[in-house]
């Protein structure tokens, strides 16, 4: 067995497998409100005494037996994968249904299929129903919607719209051109633990093996919704392109060592084993 080819085969297909992270993060500069994400490369080695150190039980492993597979074992893989959650830069918009929160932890909630979900991008716009929905339609939810399950809808004849920092939600109409009518509190909620999101797509955050709504925090005082602003994406365009030259560079180096592996190696093995007399 040569254990060099799987050392080689195990740290192109990493290299692989960090180009998707990186061809997804460059696909996604210009997504209002995306987190990159990113993976954290070890070896088994490496991962193995962490993990044997937390366990309670004695090690009895044959000295012997930790040389047998040592290229074998420190073949590099993804060790983790995780999502930066640093904020994206605000861009001012005309539109007043376009919003931006400024932390980190804060999340807008909205109802899809799947259930409620999270996500940092606030472009949103009114159906045919007059109700706040994303892009892809799904309602945006109140800061009362545990109460009364109504989406936040506004009246046809709302003539201005305006979105205070707590995200309070106001509207002038015909009637009383001068005083603001009160509609609805958006619901913004915070998550403690960011690292227990995960990406669903179309840019909305889900919780596997946890539920969201007992995890996620109302906030029912806060200063951080800015109306007529965007966050754009948090990805550096220029750190993704330097890191996928250098991807490619090691998937490259990974085939020469493949390939004097399997070609250079074996035919020299095999010339020498033919010359050898009985």
């Amino acid at each position: 067995m040569q254990n060099g080819f799987y050392t080689v085969t195990g740290g192109m297909v990493t290299q692989f497998n960090r180009l998707d992270q990186i061809s997804q993060n460059l696909a996604n500069v210009r997504t209002n409100g995306y987190k990159g994400n990113d993976v954290v490369i070890g070896d088994f080695m490496r991962i193995f005494q962490e993990k044997r150190e937390e366990l309670p039980l004695p090690n009895h492993t044959k000295e012997s037996a930790k040389f047998l597979n040592r290229s074998i074992n420190r073949v590099p893989r993804i060790e983790e994968r995780y999502t930066d959650f640093t904020m994206g830069a605000m861009t001012r918009t005309d539109n007043p249904l376009d919003l931006a929160l400024g932390e980190k932890n804060l999340f807008f909630a909205v109802e899809t299929p799947s259930g409620i979900r999270l996500t940092r991008d606030g472009a949103f716009k009114l159906d045919e129903a007059g109700e706040l929905v994303t892009r892809e339609g799904f309602k945006v939810l109140s800061q009362h919607y545990f109460q009364n399950r109504q989406p936040i809808t506004v009246p046809a004849d709302a003539l201005d719209i305006s979105i205070g920092r707590s995200g309070r939600i106001e509207y002038m109409d015909k009637t009383a051109m001068d005083t603001p009518v009160y509609l609805d509190d958006l619901m913004v909620v915070r998550v403690d633990d960011l690292q227990s999101l995960e990406a669903e797509g179309d840019n909305y955050f889900g919780m596997p093996g946890k539920s969201l709504e007992k995890e996620m925090h109302i906030v029912t005082e806060t200063d951080k919704v800015h109306q007529y602003t965007i966050e754009k994406s948090n990805v550096n365009p220029i750190r993704e392109m330097t890191a996928l030259i250098e991807t490619n560079r090691l998937v490259e180096m990974y085939q020469k060592a493949m390939n004097a592996q399997m070609d250079d190696m074996n035919n020299d093995a095999i010339t020498k084993l033919a010359s050898v007399r009985a």
